[in-house]
């Protein structure tokens, strides 16, 4: 059976946001996902997060077109699985993915200068919006 992120980090996002709408949002809807739904997900961010890696490699900047619809469609993939994302919350979350190691390791892992790079899209993307 897959570790959902609720299970691996259920604990720890209850402290830290438990008292948010965002949080109570993403516990309802994710409670009744299958096996199919969560290899869904994770298949859906992999192809958002592989493209912005791709993008980076070829030398793109990150408030080009193709790296701000990649950070679009990173909002919506959180808005249609988690919960409610404007581009002003994604945007805090750009600053976490930077911010916090285990978020910034996510990408670092995959490409050095990514996490930054992700960051800076989301950021356009909202300007842009």
């Amino acid at each position: 059976m897959r570790e959902t992120p609720e299970a691996r980090y259920g604990a720890e996002a209850h402290e830290r946001w438990g008292g948010t709408e965002s949080f109570r949002e993403s516990s309802r809807r994710t409670q009744s996902y299958s096996e199919k739904d969560w290899a869904a997900i994770e298949a859906e961010l992999e192809g958002i997060e592989s493209g912005l890696a791709s993008i980076m490699a070829e030398g793109e900047p990150a408030d080009g077109p193709r790296a701000m619809d990649l950070a679009e469609a990173a909002r919506l993939h959180i808005d249609r699985w988690y919960y409610p994302c404007s581009h002003s919350l994604h945007a805090g979350l750009a600053d976490m993915y930077t911010a916090d190691g285990r978020f910034k390791a996510h990408y670092e892992d995959r490409a050095e200068g990514l996490a930054a790079f992700v960051a800076a899209a989301i950021r356009s993307n909202g300007e842009r919006a």
